[in-house]
């Protein structure tokens, strides 16, 4: 799962001429689905999203505070196109994307782990599967990626790293 984060001022989705989602200060998210993801995709995800410090604090301080703690807004938009690749002939190619039924239904899991994680009515998105006007003003502009795949890799290459008498250490602590 692939999300690319921007802070922002306000951002809106608009379908058919018709504004159906609008937030003020928070975070937009383009969520793409890989074909391969499953829950603990989704799961590191939403947790990445509702802890990314994006903010700073009352001191001033820069990158301290998360969303949450800002009680800021988080507008999702489903983005099959963050798994594309352009061929030889430039192009692009989607087949690593998740298929769109699969992908709705693992899309509204992922909005609903949000939810879950935060306050419901903090939560909006656009209209899966429909031609969007996205509208957004940056704030910085900040941009990230969070990709589970990159980041559960990690995790993986890191415990595989450790010797065996540092695993046995990191238990005794």
């Amino acid at each position: 799962m692939r999300l690319v984060i921007q802070r922002v001022k306000s951002a809106s989705v608009t379908v058919d001429q018709k504004q159906i989602s609008a937030i003020g200060p928070g975070m937009l998210a383009l969520v793409g689905l890989h074909h391969e993801d499953t829950e603990s995709d989704l799961q590191y995800c939403a947790k990445k999203l509702l802890a990314v410090k994006l903010w700073e604090n009352d001191k001033g301080s820069p990158w301290r505070q998360h969303v949450k703690q800002k009680s800021f807004e988080i507008l999702c938009v489903s983005q099959f196109t963050l798994y594309g690749t352009l061929s030889k002939k430039n192009q692009p190619d989607y087949k690593l994307a998740m298929k769109a039924d699969q992908a709705q239904a693992m899309y509204n899991q992922f909005l609903d782990m949000l939810m879950g994680g935060y306050e419901k009515d903090k939560i909006f998105d656009g209209k899966f599967g429909e031609m969007m006007d996205v509208g957004l003003v940056n704030d910085g502009p900040v941009t990230l990626v969070i990709d589970s795949r990159e980041g559960m890799l990690g995790k993986q290459m890191s415990s595989l790293s450790m010797t065996d008498g540092e695993k046995s250490n990191d238990v005794e602590r």
